[in-house]
């Protein structure tokens, strides 16, 4: 676990900061294309996939090595690099698919490390195993899509997973030592201020390295537009804002913190109309708790009793 404790000087324990700690430098992942699908794209399990994904499988920005290192050159010019298996479900082929997919990628001289994005419900036996040998190896997390606690809801975004398979999969990454990092989406149709809190308090109970939220976004190609096409997740900056800030009061200052706003290309992106806006959204959050005198972790309780229990 990173020890940094979060105070009103460091309010937030950002991913960033971990990582430049780790390596001794700025290291930044680059989002990868590994050519997967999705079970409930395929019929495996569902159709459509999730209601927000793009048509990209939510990887709208993800390429190939060369390529990201080039786009990010002119911001990052001597930065450290993981490569992030962002889009659609990354361990989602057979173990000598995966095996020769990550392993190609380590073997490149720019790639310090791996980041993972997958569901709880493919992560077999064999997986864990090659996960294992990885984690042995070289620096590695797993990004388990959860987006939301409530079953009501993980139903109506077609998730086609239960929660109990989210459940098991973080007790056995962490019992492997692997690096967890879990994605919640707010604004889910339906899910109330409160709802969202719930499930930030719930991840927050088990071990996990890290934690992703962002505000939904409704984009172009996704099943959201067509089901919800005038839905708008939160009306605006400052309602996202205060709900940002809610959730890092009570999320543990020893979990790093890797997204707070999501991006969507400004082509394909319907609402929030504001998304986009990333540094003023991220300005707002840092203001708002400034203006609290607040940080990440300052309302945690410690579950009364473990959750296994």
């Amino acid at each position: 676990m990173n020890t940094i404790i979060c105070n009103a000087d460091h309010p937030i324990n950002s991913i960033g900061s971990y990582l430049k700690n780790y390596f001794g430098r700025k290291t930044i992942k680059l989002s990868l294309d590994g050519g997967f699908t999705c079970p409930n794209r395929d019929g495996a399990k569902g159709t459509g996939g999730c209601i927000f994904c793009s048509a990209d499988g939510s990887g709208d920005f993800a390429s190939d090595i060369p390529g990201q290192i080039k786009l990010l050159s002119d911001k990052w010019p001597d930065s450290n690099h993981l490569a992030y298996f962002q889009n659609h479900t990354n361990t989602y082929a057979p173990v000598s698919e995966l095996r020769e997919k990550y392993y190609s990628v380590l073997k490149d001289p720019n790639i310090s490390g791996l980041a993972i994005a997958t569901r709880p419900d493919c992560l077999s036996e064999e997986i864990y195993e090659l996960l294992d040998e990885i984690n042995k190896k070289t620096f590695l997390w797993v990004e388990l899509g959860l987006q939301t606690i409530h079953e009501e809801t993980a139903e109506l975004i077609n998730r086609c997973y239960p929660l109990e398979l989210y459940e098991q999969a973080v007790k056995r990454l962490e019992k492997l030592q692997i690096r967890t990092v879990v994605h919640l989406i707010f604004g889910l149709p339906g899910e109330s201020k409160r709802d969202m809190l719930e499930s930030v308090k719930y991840v927050c109970r088990d071990s996990v390295f890290g934690l992703k939220m962002h505000m939904l976004n409704v984009v172009k190609g996704s099943q959201m537009e067509k089901l919800y096409p005038d839905y708008v997740s939160f009306s605006s900056i400052e309602e996202y804002v205060q709900l940002v800030v809610d959730a890092l009061e009570i999320i543990p200052s020893e979990i790093t913190i890797h997204r707070m706003s999501a991006d969507a290309p400004r082509p394909i992106l319907i609402s929030p109309e504001w998304s986009y806006q990333k540094r003023t959204i991220l300005n707002g959050i840092h203001k708002e708790l400034k203006k609290r005198n607040s940080w990440q972790g300052k309302k945690y309780l410690p579950p009364a009793s473990s959750p296994s229990t």
